[in-house]
């Protein structure tokens, strides 16, 4: 049992393997086709316009239900949790799990997030 949980270790520390995390911030989709979330931490991108796109994507729910900021059309920001798997030393999401609208007020009132 030990030396499977040093093996594992050792996989996770090369980046052989993806560990979910949960991260709760503000999650923007300014224009069409890009997304990155803001949490306590820094920015994380989810996909870029006409490059990159993290997994799982297609499957994010209707964010607009705990609120929804629109500065650019239907295009804007709200606040969400979301379970991923990162890119071991960058801020890139490699795939989304899960994702959760949240209430606006539950990042306005989150003194670790900056603004949107």
């Amino acid at each position: 049992m030990r030396r499977a949980a040093v093996a594992l270790a050792v996989l996770l520390a090369a980046g052989g393997a993806q560990a979910a995390e949960r991260r709760c911030g503000w999650l923007h989709n300014p224009t069409p086709g890009n997304w990155w979330l803001t949490d306590r931490v820094g920015q994380w991108v989810l996909s870029t316009q006409g490059g990159y796109e993290a997994g799982g994507m297609e499957s994010l729910p209707d964010m607009t239900v705990g609120g929804w900021v629109a500065t650019n059309g239907s295009y804007g920001y709200g606040c969400a949790c979301l379970r991923v798997e990162v890119e071991g030393a960058g801020s890139r999401i490699v795939r989304v799990l899960r994702a959760e609208p949240l209430p606006l007020s539950r990042c306005r009132n989150d003194r670790s997030l900056p603004r949107p």
